[in-house]
C-alpha cells in the first residue's frame, strides 16, 4: 500500500525492498558535490536542486554510485585514482565517480549540440535550433565516453540506470548494446516537441534509437509523452501502443510515462519558519532601498524560454494602465547569467539591461525605480527570504517543462499569503490549479493579472495559496522518485 505523503525515509525503504542487491547508478551532466579552491584551502558545495534532493538520501541509503561530469577547478585533487570519491564530505555513504572530459568535447556537447541544437529544439521559444555535425559528433563521443564509465561500474553486478536529462539521448541504446541486462530509466527534464518539429533535427531517428533503449522514459507531462510516442510511430518497424504508453522496437519494450518533478516541501516549509529567514529579509529590503512597496519578484535562469523580455513590456503596460500604482511596488529580477559564450544568450543579456534601464527612467523617479536587478546565483538564505516572503511571484515562460520555481514559491509561503502568477505554458500550471493563469505573449492581459494579484482580497489569497500548498505537500520530490522507481520495479 503506498503511503498518503512521501518522504526521504519511505522513499529509501521503498529501494531497499525493491531493489535489494542492485547496484544503482545514478548518472546526470551536472555532479551533486563539487571541490573549489576557496583561498588557502578545498571546498566542497552541494548542488542546489531537486534532483539531487532527492536522489542523494536516496544514494545514502543504498551505497550507490553517481557518475556525471567533474567541472569543479579542485576535483581532481580530491579523488582517488579510479576518479571516485565518498560523499557526502561529513557522512561518507556513496560514492561518486566522476568522468573528466577534454575542454572542446565538453564545448562540443554541452555548449554545443545539447543547447544550441536540443534546447532550442524542444523549447517552443523562436530561437532557431542549429545542428553542427562537430557538435554531433562531440556530443557522441561523450555519450560514448559516460557509456564505458557506466559499464565499467555495472560489470557483473545486476544494476539499475538511472539517467537524467537530454545530455544523454544516446547513452541508453550504448549501454544495452553491451549490457542487455541492465534496467535503464531516463527522465527528460525538458519539453519534448512535436513530432513534426523534431524531423528538423537531421539525427533525429538516432535520438529516438537512443532513447529506445530504456525500459522506462519519463517526461513532466502527457503531453509530452504523446509527442514521444507519435515521433517513435515515424520509425519504420516501430510498434506504438498509445493506450498503454508502450513502445515496441528493435524486439524491446520501453514504457513511457508522465512523472511531474515537484519540489522537498517539508524541507522548504521549515527552512522559511527559521528565525534568520525574517533578518535577511530586512537586511536585504535595507540594501535595496525597499520600503512600505508591494514587492514582485521574478527568479530564472537568464534564458530565452523564461520570457524575461515579455515580463518587462508587461510591467511596463501595467504602469502606462495604471499609474495610480507608480512608487507603490517594486520587481526584483532575479537572473542567473547562463551559457554566455552562446550568441542568442549574450543577446537576450544585452536586451534586458536595455528594457530594464529603459522602464527604469520612463517611470521611475530619483527615489524610486520600479525595477531592481538582483544578479544570481543568490544564497540559499537569501533565496529563502525571497521566496517565503514576497507577495508576488511572476513565472512567464515561454515554454517550460515544469518550473521549480513556481513550487518553491508556493511551498515556502506557510502563512497562506502570496500570489503566483503563473504562464500557462509550464508543466506546472496543470498542477497549482489555484494561481492565476497568464500569456507572456499579451501585454495587455498580463498587466491586468498584476492588478488582480494586488488588488485580490486577502481571505482569496489564503485560499488559493493554501489549495496549491496541498497539491504540492501530496505531490512533492519524494512521490516523482517513488513514482519511477515503483514503475520501473513492475514487471515487463
Amino acid at each position: 500500500m503506498r503511503p498518503t505523503i512521501w518522504h526521504k525515509e519511505n522513499f529509501c525503504q521503498l529501494l531497499q525492498k525493491k531493489f535489494s542487491g542492485q547496484l544503482i547508478i545514478t548518472v546526470s551532466n551536472r555532479e551533486p558535490y563539487i571541490h573549489y579552491h576557496g583561498g588557502n584551502e578545498i571546498k566542497c558545495q552541494a548542488a542546489v536542486g531537486g534532483v539531487t534532493s532527492a536522489l542523494d538520501p536516496a544514494m545514502r541509503a543504498i551505497n550507490g554510485v553517481w557518475i556525471a561530469h567533474g567541472g569543479g577547478d579542485a576535483d581532481r585533487e580530491t579523488v582517488t585514482s579510479q576518479n571516485k570519491l565518498m560523499v557526502p564530505p561529513d557522512d561518507p555513504l556513496y560514492t561518486l565517480k566522476r568522468v573528466w572530459l577534454k575542454e572542446k568535447d565538453f564545448r562540443g556537447y554541452y555548449h554545443g549540440f545539447s543547447n544550441q541544437a536540443l534546447w532550442p529544439l524542444c523549447h517552443s521559444a523562436y530561437v532557431p535550433p542549429v545542428f553542427d555535425r562537430s557538435h554531433w559528433n562531440k556530443y557522441k563521443k561523450v555519450n560514448n565516453i559516460f557509456a564505458r564509465n557506466i559499464l565499467g561500474e555495472a560489470q557483473g553486478r545486476k544494476a539499475v540506470v538511472f539517467i537524467q536529462d537530454y545530455h544523454f539521448s544516446l547513452l541508453p541504446r550504448m549501454i544495452k548494446k553491451t549490457n542487455p541486462a541492465a534496467t535503464l530509466a531516463q527522465f527528460w527534464h525538458i519539453p519534448w516537441p512535436h513530432s513534426q518539429k523534431l524531423r528538423i533535427c537531421p539525427w533525429h531517428e538516432e535520438i529516438l534509437d537512443g532513447l529506445l533503449g530504456n525500459d522506462l522514459l519519463g517526461f513532466h507531462t502527457s503531453i509530452h509523452c504523446h509527442n514521444f510516442l507519435d515521433a517513435a510511430s515515424s520509425l519504420k518497424g516501430a510498434k506504438v501502443d498509445y493506450k498503454n504508453g508502450e513502445i515496441t522496437w528493435k524486439g524491446r519494450m520501453t514504457r513511457v510515462r508522465p512523472f511531474p518533478i515537484s519540489v522537498d516541501f517539508e524541507q522548504l516549509s521549515q527552512d522559511m519558519q527559521k528565525d534568520e529567514v525574517e533578518e535577511e529579509f530586512k537586511r536585504l529590503k535595507d540594501r535595496l532601498g525597499i520600503k512600505d512597496e508591494i514587492i514582485i519578484i521574478s527568479i530564472d535562469r537568464v534564458d530565452y524560454t523564461k520570457g524575461i523580455p515579455q515580463r518587462m513590456l508587461a510591467l511596463n503596460r501595467f504602469l502606462c494602465d495604471y499609474p495610480e500604482y507608480k512608487e507603490k511596488l517594486v520587481l526584483i529580477q532575479t537572473g542567473t547569467p547562463s551559457r554566455t559564450d552562446i550568441p542568442s544568450y549574450e543577446n537576450l543579456g544585452q536586451e534586458i539591461i536595455r528594457l530594464t534601464e529603459w522602464i527604469n527612467q520612463k517611470h521611475g523617479s530619483e527615489t524610486w525605480k520600479p525595477v531592481i536587478t538582483l544578479p544570481g546565483p543568490l544564497l540559499p538564505l537569501t533565496l529563502t527570504a525571497l521566496e517565503g516572503k514576497a507577495d508576488i511571484c511572476i513565472i512567464s515562460s515561454l515554454d517550460d517543462g515544469m518550473n521549480l520555481v513556481a513550487k518553491e514559491y508556493v511551498a515556502s509561503h506557510v502563512n497562506n499569503e502570496g500570489v503566483l502568477l503563473l504562464s500557462s505554458f509550464t508543466g506546472a500550471a496543470k498542477e497549482l490549479k489555484h494561481s492565476i493563469k497568464i500569456n507572456p505573449f499579451a501585454p495587455d492581459l498580463f498587466a491586468k493579472a498584476i492588478k488582480d494579484a494586488i488588488e485580490m482580497p486577502a481571505a482569496e489569497k489564503r485560499r488559493r495559496m493554501k489549495g496549491d500548498r496541498d497539491i504540492i505537500r501530496k505531490n512533492n520530490i519524494y512521490k516523482w522518485a517513488a513514482d519511477i522507481f515503483l514503475e520501473l520495479s513492475r514487471p515487463r
